[in-house]
Order: C-alpha cells, then structure tokens, then sequence
C-alpha cells in the first residue's frame, strides 16, 4: 500500500460556542434553535459479512474526510496566518510556565475521593497542581468544567445518542465574554467555569492571570509545527451603531486574538460573510452552521476549533473489516473496525470496572479511549471521570505489544448549551439581571448558545507516563484491545495539559 492511498487523518472541527448571541431584553428571547437545526444525516448502512477493501471506490470516498474538503488547495495561511498574529504580540507572559510553591495538603487526605467537605475539595486540587506550570494547573480546572458540562449534556440526551463536546472552546469563549461582564455576572462566570478555585490557590493569581494564561495557551497550542494542526480562533461582531468601550475592544484583542467588528444583523448578506468565513476557517467541515440571525442581537460571538492529527501508528487499510459493535445488551451494528498491532500504553481502573488505551498522535497529542468491561458500566465511568481520575490512568499505564480493534466513526453534533450552563450555576448570563456594564452601557441578555462539532476517525488519522495506587493494577496480562461497544474518548494535548475534545460513541454507524 503506497503512503499516498493509506493517508487518512483523522478532522476535528468545533465551533467551540458556535454563537453567543446577546438582544436587547425590551425586544424579548428568541427561539432561533430550529432555524439552526441541521437535518440529521441517515445512519451509513453496513452490509454484513463484507470485506471493506473489496467495497467500490465510491464507498471509500464517502468514508474519507477529504470527500468533506470542499476547498481544494487551501493552505493555512489561506484561513488564518497564526505567525502574524503571533507576532504582533510577543509571547513573553513567562509566569505562564511557572511552577509556583504552593502550600502542600496534609498527607493523611485521600485526593481520590470526591468528598463534599470543601476543605478537602481544595486539598485535591492543590495536590494535583504540585509540579504543574500556571497553564497546566488553568487547564486542570478547565477539564473539570469539561466533565460537569458533559454530564450535563448527558443528562438531556437519550441513552443511546452519541456525543462530542470541546471544552477548551467553551472555556476559551466563556473567558472572553467575562471581559464584559459586571461584578456580579463575571463572578457567576468564574464560579462555574472553575476559575475561582484556580485563583484561590495562590494569592499570587488574580483575574488577569486567567486571561494571559488563555494567551499563552494561544502561543503553546495553537500553532503549526508540532506535527498535527489545532486551530481557536474567535470572532466577534457587534451590531451597527451599538457602542462596544473600549477596555473589552482592548482586552479581547489582547488576550483572545478577537476585535469586536461591527455588523448588521438584519442584511442577508451578513449570513453569507460569517457562514463562508467559518466554513473556510473549518477547511470546509461545518458548512453553513447560520441559518438566520434574530435581526435585533446586539453581539455574536463565534469561536472555532479545528484539528487535524494523524496516528503516530497507522492503522492499515487493508486491515479493516466489518465486525459486530454491541449497541446495547440487545441490539448490534455491523461496522468498520481498524485493527493494528504494536506496542501501546493502556491501563485497567478496578474501581470504574473500565480499561483505558492510549493512542497516541504524531506531536505530543493523544486520544484515551475508557471502556466498560460491562455495558452497564458507562453510566458510572460518565459520573466519576475527573482530572484526578485522567491523572491516575495516564500515570499506571504499562507498555507492551497489544493487538488494537477500535471503530471507525464520524460524529456531528449541534447543541443549545443555555440549560447546561444554567443548571451549573450560570444564570445572570441568561436573564435581565445579567450585567454586561464591561462590554457595553446598552441593557442586554444573552439568548442563545450553540455547540456545534464533527470528529471523522479513520485508519491514519489521534504520551504519558507510570506508576501504581491503590485499587490500580497495570494491564501486565491483556494482550488484545477491543473496543466493541459504548466508550468514552478524550483528546488531550500533553504539553499544556489541555483536554481539548471529549465525546461517547454508543453507534459508530450513526453520526
């Protein structure tokens, strides 16, 4: 097989809050849900008992991501030229790779457990920080409001539906709208967002640490040579004649690579200008998320994610056939499973009954795959993942040569956030009572929030480290890997500590 036909990558593209739109409160909350509804695509029929290779060509084409990439011949400096904005502003908030001495817990405190006393919530945190830079501790706090919001959005789907979520968007997108919010509201922000424990750690910190560490992030993550492609990027657009001050234009340039642009809402051609921009900005993978626009919205802000790896191990093509995925105790779907043999970490945890793989991507960038041994068993992996929990897997992996059967899988989902975020604590956001004073002096309301994302994973397109703790034992004996039914996946870049994408696949054959 030559490397130009076995070249498959695998496409992350998030518009990580596809839109927070804020209208004036006089002029009422708009439903815009079913206007941005996409229609779900029908579910790929699997022929059963049939060699993917001896499949037509047009098979392989549809089950591809390049079928998705409308824009030929687009390079990176076509949809944004990251070494210019770099350089506009040099990457000199050195604090953010600092490792600050912080108090130590007392030993006796058991960090592993989920206890309700405060107290010992911030003995946890404070011990998983120990020998973490700022940026890696910020992110340590943006994985646990990644896993609340998850089991939010868990709590409002079925059972059986397949989810994708990006945290470092939201928290990227949540972070920026804090610029412009008052005392009250930005506190709100920060409480749910899991910044004020971050801030509460060392009186060193305080509010602008949160958003220079978001610049470094910018300067550490999203850039081009680390051997795969992650993209944030963030725009904002303010209506016509509304007057934005200054401090938020200053701030969001500064911080999030954003200057508020002015726009008017009510000109059709303003829906063709931001849906080209994204559908260019995610090389053609979200293809028109706008369908309108409430024509009384007085700010949109859009952040998108976009990522493109490829396995440091590649799975061969000609290894792919069609195999039983178990849906449920009761139902199987026939679909294409990758296999590959090599060395790869993985772990059990006794006490979630799940085991863990590691599949790592060329540049420090990897994918957990969590699997229940029972099917059953998601339900309790959902509510007790947490960054100490990732910690525990990523540090008691062992490595050996494994035979590894994982599904190929496409997943697109659209999601209104405004609920979720409620219920964690959010509500001025949503509400006359919320302030934005820092952004404007005009009285608004957000009204609506999208999460939209699609993740293709195929035959060549994703480090960690060792120890042992209690009720943790290495999988020293298991010498196959095979993920054939629900699992939990995690995407995270290993320099920052950045949990970037997170998702459950319950039915490969559905996106």
């Amino acid at each position: 097989m030559s490397s130009a036909s076995g070249l498959r990558m695998l496409f992350i593209t998030v518009i990580s809050v596809a839109c927070l739109l804020v209208s004036p409160c006089l002029a009422g909350i708009k439903e815009l849900s079913p206007h941005f509804a996409d229609p779900k695509p029908d579910p790929q029929g699997f022929e059963p008992e049939v060699d993917v290779q001896a499949l037509p060509l047009e098979f392989h084409k549809e089950n591809t991501v390049t079928n998705d990439l409308v824009f030929e011949g687009f390079e990176d400096e076509d949809y944004i030229d990251f070494d210019k904005i770099l350089a506009a502003g040099s990457d000199d908030y050195t604090e953010g790779d600092e490792i600050d001495e912080i108090a130590t817990p007392a030993p006796d405190i058991d960090i592993f457990a989920e206890p309700s006393d405060p107290k010992i919530r911030r003995a946890r945190l404070i011990r998983l920080f120990q020998g973490q830079s700022r940026l890696q501790r910020l992110n340590i706090v943006n994985a646990q409001f990644g896993f609340n919001l998850y089991r939010s959005l868990r709590n409002h789907v079925n059972q059986s539906d397949n989810i994708l979520l990006a945290p470092a968007g939201i928290s990227i997108a949540m972070g920026m709208m804090s610029l412009g919010a008052g005392p009250r509201t930005h506190d709100q922000i920060f409480k749910a967002l899991g910044f004020a424990e971050f801030l509460n750690v060392s009186y060193h910190y305080d509010n602008t640490t949160v958003h220079k560490l978001f610049r470094k992030q910018t300067h550490r993550l999203f850039r081009r040579n680390f051997g795969y492609t992650l993209r944030s990027v963030n725009d904002v657009y303010v209506k016509k004649d509304i007057s934005v001050k200054e401090a938020f234009r200053a701030e969001t340039k500064a911080y999030y690579f954003a200057e508020p642009q002015s726009a008017d809402f009510r000109d059709p051609a303003f829906l063709d200008k931001a849906n080209s921009r994204i559908q260019k900005l995610t090389k053609g993978l979200i293809r028109e998320p706008l369908k309108s626009v409430d024509p009384n919205m007085v700010l949109m802000l859009l952040n998108y994610l976009y990522f493109k790896g490829t396995w440091e191990q590649k799975f061969p093509k000609e290894m792919t056939h069609y195999r039983n995925f178990r849906v449920n105790e009761k139902t199987n779907v026939r679909v294409p499973m990758m296999t590959n043999k090599g060395n790869y970490l993985a772990a059990a945890d006794h006490e979630l009954d799940c085991d863990i793989l590691h599949l790592p991507y060329t540049g420090n960038i990897s994918m957990l795959i969590a699997l229940p041994r029972k099917i059953a068993g998601m339900r309790t992996l959902e509510q007790e993942i947490s960054p100490t929990i990732v910690k525990k897997w990523l540090t008691n992996m062992t490595n050996r040569t494994r035979e590894v059967v994982v599904p190929r899988f496409k997943l697109e989902q659209n999601y209104d956030m405004i609920e979720n975020l409620k219920e964690m604590g959010l509500t001025d956001l949503f509400q006359e009572s919320g302030d934005f004073t820092g952004m404007t002096s005009e009285k608004v309301a957000m009204n609506w929030l999208k999460h939209q994302g699609t993740i293709t994973v195929n035959e060549e397109g994703t480090e960690a480290a060792a120890l042992t703790q209690v009720g943790f034992m290495p999988l020293s004996s298991q010498i196959h890997f095979t993920v054939d039914h629900p699992f939990l996946f995690l995407i995270y870049e290993h320099r920052t500590g950045c949990l970037v994408f997170m998702g459950r696949v319950v039915n490969p054959s559905k996106s």
